[in-house]
């Protein structure tokens, strides 16, 4: 587990990134109440790092954490969450846009699809996205523990077929599945 895992700073420009020595940075895609937030906490081992909201499209910057003075996570706003504003979501999209182009300490970023829904039509454009932008994804689907264990299998299926992957790591924070495969992923 990590030891030291701190909030830096939201950004929403490449001037306001911390990254200024070139540590790796772990990057958390996916739609508003995904559970990014919540995965990130589950990864440190700290409940309140990253701010969990009940209502979706909390996340409005770029927030960026120190995790062991080694390493970034970086939790980025949801898509695909309606209620924003037309002009909202595209000043999210540039400068998200902005930081895949700018970072370049961008070592995997992790696409959360959550489990019972499977990739809707924003994450399949995502994952091509990143994918057109040569960043390293791993897709990760969250929330497994709302659907039963023996549906569990057919769901990673869908996600694999729909996104044309032959690997997603299963994740329930609540249940702690996956939570150290994705450590060691980051780790190595």
């Amino acid at each position: 587990m990590f030891e030291k895992c701190e909030y830096v700073i939201s950004a929403v420009s490449e001037k306001q990134y911390p990254n200024k020595d070139g540590r790796p940075e772990f990057v958390f895609f996916g739609r508003s109440n995904v559970g990014k937030s919540s995965l990130i906490n589950a990864l440190t081992g700290k409940k309140l790092l990253a701010k969990v909201s009940s209502k979706p499209g909390k996340t409005v910057c770029l927030n960026f954490f120190n995790i062991d003075d080694k390493y970034y996570f970086v939790d980025v706003p949801g898509y695909g969450y309606a209620i924003r504003s037309q002009e909202q979501r595209s000043n999210f999209g540039a400068y998200i846009e902005e930081y895949l182009k700018k970072s370049g300490n961008i070592k995997i970023a992790f696409l959360l699809v959550d489990t019972k829904v499977g990739p809707t039509k924003d994450d399949i454009l995502m994952y091509e996205y990143l994918k057109f932008m040569n960043v390293n994804v791993i897709v990760i689907s969250t929330k497994c523990d709302k659907i039963g264990k023996t549906l569990r299998p057919r769901a990673i299926k869908n996600i694999k077929e729909k996104l044309n992957i032959d690997n997603c790591i299963m994740t329930s924070t609540v249940e702690k599945i996956g939570i150290n495969e994705i450590i060691n992923k980051i780790i190595q």
